[in-house]
């Protein structure tokens, strides 16, 4: 099976390059797709309070025979249990949902500025990690001012952002941020999903060049990045399809032909964390 090369966080874990999105994967279908990601090598689950499929995950992981310590699992506390107390019983409850004992990597899943409690939860966080309920901890959506100001509140800075980064949405910017300040970069939705930036004429080239699926060139553009990638497919074939980009390279100029596919609208929904809010 393939190794999975590792990216070291900020706190002296490791997180593997590639793992695997959990949403929308719901009931026996969910499970068996989560499974069959399992079997094909991955080793990095990615789930949520507001997925709703935090249980399916724990079935999964209990049906793979896999041992605990070789699953890493990251789940996400939603707008509504922004807070500190809120924070740890949010927690408690994901646990208990997992069916584990502790998760690799706690995320904060929006920021929610206008209820303006993300510190609270981050404060909690900390705790949690020192509790050894969290073992490593980041956000996700969150942007370089609002990155700043839990480093400058509290004095640390989170080990993971994970966002919205495709070729259509590139995030140069803010990649360039997370690298100066040692902070892991993750992609939700790394295809692009309804875009298909796998079917753009420049990314179909390079793949025909290499020998490879589209799908593939785009994951591996994310690797070359440094960016860690959470593709989700619920189709056997296709999850190891897209765990198969460790064979090759791209050349500098080919990642920079595919960043360049960047457009100003290129989220793939109103998704801009100053204003859009989830709880």
């Amino acid at each position: 099976m393939t190794a999975i090369p590792g990216v070291r966080l900020n706190d002296g874990h490791e997180i593997p390059t590639i793992g695997f999105g959990t949403y929308p994967l719901k009931g026996d279908d969910g499970v068996a797709a989560i499974r069959s990601a399992l079997d094909a090598g991955y080793r990095l689950i990615d789930t949520a309070v507001n997925y709703e499929n935090e249980e399916e995950v724990g079935e999964a992981l209990r049906s793979s025979g896999l041992p605990r310590d070789e699953v890493q699992i990251t789940t996400k506390v939603p707008g509504r249990d922004h807070g500190y107390d809120e924070t740890i019983a949010s927690l408690t409850g994901s646990l208990e949902r997992l069916g584990v004992d502790h998760v690799d990597l706690y995320l904060i899943h929006w920021p929610n500025p206008s209820v303006d409690r993300f510190v609270d939860t981050w404060r909690a966080m900390i705790e949690l990690r020192s509790r050894g309920l969290a073992r490593s901890i980041g956000v996700s959506n969150f942007t370089r001012e609002y990155l700043t100001r839990l480093a400058d509140e509290t004095g640390v800075v989170p080990a993971v952002n994970q966002i919205e980064l495709h070729p259509y949405f590139p995030q140069a910017d803010l990649l360039s941020f997370h690298e100066a300040n040692g902070i892991a970069t993750e992609a939700w939705s790394p295809l692009g999903k309804a875009a298909k930036p796998h079917e753009n004429e420049v990314v179909t080239t390079i793949a025909e060049k290499y020998g490879v699926m589209p799908g593939q060139i785009v994951l591996r553009w994310h690797l070359e990045r440094g960016v860690i990638a959470i593709p989700k497919s619920a189709t056997p074939s296709r999850q190891k399809e897209n765990f198969d980009v460790f064979g090759f390279e791209l050349s500098a100029d080919d990642v920079d032909a595919i960043t360049a596919l960047g457009r100003p609208d290129g989220r793939l929904f109103g998704g801009d964390p100053t204003t859009h809010e989830e709880m």
